[in-house]
């Protein structure tokens, strides 16, 4: 079985948008996600203000654009999904995102599950962002497109069981699911693989137990028995190379184009085999 891969634009912080493309496509990868981040970044207030046009202008990358990482507010607290009081400015930009995302031609939105806001614990943030995501999801669905929440390190969902727990309130939501979120903070890979057959897009790198991403030999992440556990699942979305360079969980070290390179050669060898 074959993946489909693409490569994170916020990968290459010092490029610009068309350079990020360029160098999927060299790669052979020839698909881009795209956010609002670094030099590659789409400019988040036109894309809500003019969704069709900037998307017209992105069709000319000529790379597929498997999904968009969208962020409410401008932080990963900003207007965040575990605080209800922002739902109303939050659809109406979700609103804005769909209609760029079907003009491009984008199946996934993620977006970040929130975080335990001043006076709440997990509990009660689960419970706040499962009440912004019963508003929000449809509003995708409804156009063609896919909302995903991708469960990370700082947020309130830091375990599979929660996130378990919040994909049975909300019907229809899907994930962004990153291996090394949970990795880094201990989870056994077969404690991860429950979370598979709710994919709908996935991150891949290297990653151990208190580093969120590390070189291919250096990680714990059995990368042939994750690709078999997405195959077993039914798995047919892309496969997002997602080595960064920023200060998040200090991500600086890695030499993200070698990385990707080289974790590029082991999806294409394992669906060769």
């Amino acid at each position: 079985m074959a993946f489909k891969m693409s490569l994170t634009s916020w990968s290459l912080p010092a490029c610009s948008l068309p350079e990020a493309a360029g160098i999927a496509k060299v790669l052979g990868i020839g698909a881009l996600d795209i956010g609002y981040f670094y030099g590659p970044a789409l400019d988040k207030a036109r894309l809500l203000a003019e969704p069709e046009r900037v998307a017209d202008e992105v069709k000319q990358l000529d790379v597929a654009l498997p999904c968009l990482y969208h962020l409410f507010g401008e932080t990963l607290g900003g207007r965040n999904l575990a605080d209800t009081g922002n739902l109303a400015e939050n659809a109406a930009d979700l609103e804005q995102a769909v209609a760029f995302c079907v003009r491009a031609g984008v199946g996934v939105i993620f977006v970040l599950p929130g975080i335990c806001n001043p006076g709440q614990g997990r509990a009660e943030a689960l419970a706040q962002s499962a009440e912004s995501l019963k508003r929000l999801v449809p509003i995708a669905a409804e156009a063609g497109v896919t909302l995903t929440i991708e469960p990370h390190v700082h947020s309130y969902l830091e375990s599979p069981t929660l996130v378990l727990e919040l994909l049975d309130q909300v019907p229809g939501l899907k994930l962004t699911l990153d291996y090394g979120h949970f990795a880094c903070l201990g989870y056994r890979q077969e404690e991860i693989d429950l979370l598979a057959p709710h994919a709908a897009h996935m991150h891949l790198r290297q990653a151990k137990s208190g580093e969120l991403q590390t070189k291919l030999e250096k990680g714990t992440i059995n990368m042939a028995a994750q690709l078999a556990t997405l195959r077993e699942a039914g798995y047919d979305g892309y496969l997002a190379l997602e080595y960064t360079h920023q200060d998040y969980m200090d991500s600086w070290y890695d030499d993200i184009l070698t990385e990707t390179i080289r974790l590029r050669d082991v999806v294409r060898a394992w669906g060769a085999a």
